[in-house]
């Protein structure tokens, strides 16, 4: 029996336990729609208002389950819309298959209409890229997608297929395999870094993004507990131990806890766990060593070295390693270490509040949540309030841009990681400045009946350039005092969901705790421009530089 491409695709998909695909129809991919119009019981279709957000959701839908997110684009700006969300979920190893529709086969290369080389565009922000020239190879090139987002770091992958090749026939026998050539790991040699464990006195974990997708959280807190070392996260991280375990010290970096930094200080060795040293957590890396040994683990040995020197190289996968160590060492009691930790968490304590501020706000908002209740944010201001102040009790439960730092990617992120926690209610902490730049998909929220909560950091600023310009540029506020008149609660209700303004904290409960409904939920905070993310430890300096106070 013959297929058609895009029917091959679909059955790619559903062979690769594809349930759910975002995107945007174009003619491009019409053939593929038509497809998913005949298949619509095997695949759910998320249609969204903007390509970029489609992809941003994708990325969310991935980072809930663990399995690659799917994205579908059409050609030309369809498919370039689609680069800010790949770009994105490179910079966050977040597994994800980009597929995009072109002109026909003879028509590329002639500036046809709508015709990109997407391929070329998204070279350097996925982990490989197909164009398809043949029918008999969309199959095997689907299959291998699918392998490449998920295998070693994960990541995206696109898969570029012009309209012809979706029309062509081709019957199974046809098929031609595509190749993977990857080397495996090497066996660890955990020999040293055993040594220098046992050998330390303070011993600090530096746990990472690499840590929650090799699903290592147990390992983690099992090793913790067994050589007596506290536990810091980069801000990807920090699902993968509970809020309120004694040995986590929260996020570290520039806008990390007081604990973290001053533990940092004084450790003595560094076990690196899944992280990549980027600046915003490295900060000065001449300094970063001083007076430490550091052990680095991760799955991609190119990361290994190049930010900051490690002592003990180990690439392998973090699980892996974290099971061999734990057979390899004795039980370790560093009881001056453990107490030192126990009092350095006092720093991280933060007063009651009883107006609206950041703290507050998420403070209340926890307490409406749930362990497993999934938190989305943009990127601010209120993204970094978020990692300080609310207590993460699950692995995959955090969707932020880490690496990209995209403004708008939480609105599609929220959409992505409702459905994928089976359409359960979903957070979204974002500012009104990120929130404008992808408000469109309240439109999707409400076409898909997701009950989102939607809570905006409203303080009429872009806040945290504003705070960097008032840091570092004199009060020079260019153009981040945003003049805007929106009405948020207005706009939601125009959408077809609810909206709130609010100004107490009062408010803030009654809001939260009134019947909710199965729409979206858009309460619009108002909050004071000039409240500042503190600590900061300044661009390019280190703990000893760390800012605890306006002014």
């Amino acid at each position: 029996m013959k297929r058609s491409g895009a029917s091959i695709v679909i059955e790619a998909l559903c062979r690769n336990g594809v349930d759910t695909v975002f995107g945007y129809p174009g003619g491009a991919v019409l053939p593929i729609y038509d497809e998913l119009y005949k298949n619509a019981h095997r695949i759910h279709h998320v249609l969204c208002a903007h390509e970029q957000n489609a992809a941003h959701a994708a990325d969310g839908y991935a980072r809930v389950t663990g399995r690659p997110g799917t994205v579908i684009a059409t050609s030309g700006p369809g498919a370039t819309n689609l680069v800010t969300g790949i770009a994105n979920a490179y910079l966050d190893s977040v597994p994800l298959v980009a597929i995009t529709g072109n002109v026909a086969v003879p028509l590329l290369g002639r500036d046809s209409f709508q015709e990109v080389d997407i391929t070329s565009i998204t070279r350097g922000i996925v982990k490989h890229n197909f164009s398809v020239g043949d029918v008999r190879e969309l199959s095997g090139i689907l299959d291998a997608a699918f392998r490449i987002a998920l295998s070693g770091r994960p990541g995206p992958v696109l898969v570029d297929i012009p309209k012809s090749v979706q029309n062509d026939l081709c019957s199974e026998d046809e098929y031609t395999e595509q190749r993977l050539f990857s080397a495996p790991l090497p066996e660890p040699d955990l020999e040293e870094a055993c040594r220098l464990i046992a050998d330390s006195k303070r011993p600090l974990i530096y746990s990472g993004g690499g840590v929650v997708a090799a699903g290592a959280s147990a390992e983690l807190r099992a090793l913790a507990k067994q050589i007596g070392a506290p536990v810091m996260f980069s801000m990807m991280g920090l699902t993968a131990l509970p809020a309120d375990e004694p040995l986590n010290l929260g996020m570290c970096g520039m806008h990390g806890t007081r604990s973290s930094a001053e533990l940092f200080s004084e450790c003595d060795l560094l076990i690196a766990l899944g992280v990549r040293f980027s600046d915003r957590a490295a900060g000065n890396t001449v300094q970063y060593k001083e007076g430490k040994k550091i052990i680095h683990v991760d799955i991609d040995h190119a990361e290994i070295n190049k930010n900051v020197t490690a002592d003990v190289e180990v690439q392998g996968d973090v699980r892996k390693v974290l099971e061999l160590l734990l057979q390899k060492l004795p039980r370790i009691t560093r009881p001056e270490w453990e107490q030192r930790c126990a009092e350095a968490k006092k720093l991280d304590i933060h007063p009651r509040e009883e107006r609206l501020t950041p703290f507050s706000l998420l403070k209340t908002v926890a307490g409406y949540c749930t362990p497993d209740t999934v938190i989305a944010t943009d990127v601010g201001q209120h993204q970094m309030w978020t990692m300080q102040y609310f207590p993460f009790q699950k692995n995959r439960t955090l969707l932020t841009s880490g690496g990209l730092g995209t403004m708008g990617f939480g609105m599609g992120a929220a959409i992505g990681g409702c459905i994928a926690s089976g359409r359960k209610r979903t957070v979204l902490f974002t500012g009104d400045g990120s929130f404008g730049m992808s408000l469109q998909e309240l439109a999707t929220a409400v076409s898909q009946n997701l009950p989102l909560l939607i809570v905006i950091f409203n303080n009429g600023v872009l806040g945290m350039v504003r705070q960097w310009q008032t840091m570092f540029y004199e009060k020079h506020f260019s153009h981040t005092t945003l003049n805007r008149k929106t009405d948020f609660a207005a706009l939601a209700k125009a959408f077809g969901a609810q909206g709130k303004k609010i100004t107490s904290l009062a408010q803030l409960e009654r809001a939260l705790y009134a019947p909710a409904p199965d729409v979206p939920t858009v309460l619009d905070c108002q909050l004071d421009m000039d409240e500042f993310v503190l600590p900061m430890i300044p661009p390019g300096g280190s703990v000893k530089d760390l800012i605890t106070r306006k002014g």
